[in-house]
């Protein structure tokens, strides 16, 4: 027997037209490159929203195509992701901070017909724009008074883009199941993946991400969402505040001004933020020397990296303000778990609390875990056995966006392997130990360590060359190249670093390089990192 409920498809116009409806006054404060302090409500928001729609629609733009932002968190960014996914079309968020040649393969690879380019990211658009093949057109997110001069052609300014359009827009029925959304994964090894996100996938995670054990948004929230809207949606934010009509407020270029950072908490009244450890440091630094205090912040989600017990302990102690671990990945859109405290936690000793509170956190409803060995033997959530970390549910990628091989990321069984090493207790608390893949990752991005070691070895004089992982109190974690130089060879520290310079980004370079005589390995061959963890554990950086 079929139940008698309505089959209401669950998308992101849906969001938008409940926020519309019930919370036209909400706030949402930004900085962009033009204003630096934008103001307007959530009604105003969605009447551009339409103006957009329709400009999109006049260029011809159909459901399915993707549509490219290389843009940080403003008002304009929040407009076109629910113009572009309203419209039927894909929303295709791409991260500023990859290198070139990723950029360049991440957007033919989508084979995006328009980017939407903030001012400061120009330049570099204008650098990649021969080797774009698909892209038709560039929207500089401004008004044309603050349009740059520019060496791009098929230019026009977004004000000018969406001016003179109706602000009425009859917005089409969506299968809920349709594609909404691309980001790519990093492209630790080989090229980026992209992962095509849902309607439903999206309106799910938003959904759940409301529970108080989770980002715990309401209506008295001022939400802040510093983890940028490039990299996994900000972690759902820009769905989840307008579902309960919470004001946001988008710090733009100044995602990383502690100062900046400060002024819009003390200013804005933000109640919760949610971004990686490196932010929170600028942060309590900018603290530390200004004497400043966070009256109005509650509570601040951290992820991207392992985030300190230092910032967990100097944000409670000093300002009172909670902290929570998160951990997620692109794949996962990206919520896998977020650290909360369980009734009867609260009788336990400092140093056990701060046990718990340093783990990544337990799985929402709607996400499964399980550990396994090398064998694929299910382990058990007792705390002290690690194994491969599978997750499934309902927005956890199934498979990457038009690729021939690897198009499955799941098993048989329809787990999803993350490539991270942990254990689960018995309460449910997550605590990742390590990463099968050796990627580091340095203010919640990931640098690759076998990319940098090819280069590094690409050098005349290098024999053999390991990349480790080692703490940095900025970053967090900083990559320390280990070398072993060919016989009867010489080659300084500086002439190598100088010698990756064109090879890398420039924020991967390694922080510091060290010679040994031979480089351990593991019976087969392979370079054992675990050693070198271990032998490399007391090294300080020479900027620490």
């Amino acid at each position: 027997m079929q139940a008698l409920m309505m089959d209401m498809p669950l998308t992101i116009t849906s969001i938008m037209q409940h926020a519309d409806n019930n919370h036209p006054d909400a706030e949402i404060v930004s900085i962009t490159a033009d204003n630096p302090q934008h103001c307007y409500r959530y009604g105003d928001a969605f009447a551009r929203i339409r103006r957009l729609a329709n400009a999109l629609h006049r260029y011809g733009i159909k459901p399915g195509e993707r549509i490219g932002t290389l843009a940080w968190n403003d008002y304009r960014h929040f407009e076109l992701y629910y113009a572009i996914s309203g419209i039927g079309a894909i929303t295709h968020t791409i991260n500023p901070r990859l290198f070139p040649e990723q950029l360049c393969y991440i957007i033919n690879h989508a084979e995006d017909r328009i980017v939407f380019v903030d001012i400061l990211v120009l330049p570099l658009l204008e650098k990649l724009r021969a080797a774009l093949k698909s892209l038709e057109f560039i929207v500089v997110l401004c008004d044309d008074k603050h349009l740059p001069e520019t060496t791009l052609d098929n230019i026009q300014s977004y004000e000018s883009f969406i001016a003179g359009e109706s602000d009425a827009f009859d917005w089409p029925a969506l299968d809920e199941g349709a594609a909404s959304s691309l980001c790519y994964t990093s492209g630790t090894t080989g090229h980026p993946k992209g992962v095509l996100y849902s309607h439903r996938s999206t309106v799910l995670h938003a959904m759940t991400s409301l529970a108080p054990d989770v980002l715990g948004l309401s209506a008295w929230d001022v939400a802040m969402p510093v983890v940028p809207m490039f990299h996994v949606n900000a972690w759902g934010l820009p769905y989840a505040a307008p579902i309960t009509g919470s004001k946001m407020v988008f710090p733009g270029p100044k995602m990383g001004d502690g100062e900046a950072l400060q002024r819009l908490i003390e200013a804005e009244a933000i109640s919760v933020s949610a971004g990686v450890p490196t932010v929170w440091l600028a942060l309590l630094d900018y603290l530390a020397r200004s004497g400043k205090a966070l009256a109005a912040l509650q509570r601040v989600i951290v992820g991207g990296s392992a985030c300190p017990l230092s910032i967990i302990t100097e944000f409670r102690e000093k300002y009172g303000v909670s902290v929570h671990h998160g951990w997620g990945m692109t794949e996962m859109s990206p919520i896998g778990a977020v650290n909360t405290l369980l009734p009867g936690m609260e009788k336990l000793s400092p140093d056990e609390l701060d046990k718990i509170r340093m783990k990544q956190g337990r799985a929402p409803y709607g996400i499964e875990m399980k550990l396994v060995d090398d064998e694929g033997r299910q382990l058990a959530h007792d705390g002290k056995q690690c194994g491969m970390l599978k997750v499934r549910g309902p927005w956890v990628c199934r498979a990457y966006y038009n690729l021939d091989e690897e198009d499955h990321a799941h098993d048989e069984a329809g787990w999803f392997s993350t490539g991270d090493i942990g254990n689960i207790d018995a309460k449910g608390y997550l605590q990742l130990t390590d990463r099968a893949k050796d990627v580091i990752k340095s203010g919640g991005e990931w640098i690759s360590s076998i990319d940098l070691e090819n280069a590094a070895v690409g050098h005349p004089q290098v024999a053999e060359a390991a990349v480790i992982g080692v703490p940095h109190p900025k970053w967090v974690e900083r990559p320390l190249l280990i070398i072993v130089k060919n016989e009867n060879e010489e080659i300084s520290k500086e002439a190598l670093l100088k010698w990756l310079e064109d090879k890398v980004a420039k924020w991967w370079l390694p922080d510091d390089v060290v010679f040994v005589d031979a480089i351990p390995h593991t019976a087969t061959g392979k370079i054992l990192k675990t050693e070198l963890r271990e032998q490399f554990k007391d090294y300080c950086l020479p900027d620490v």
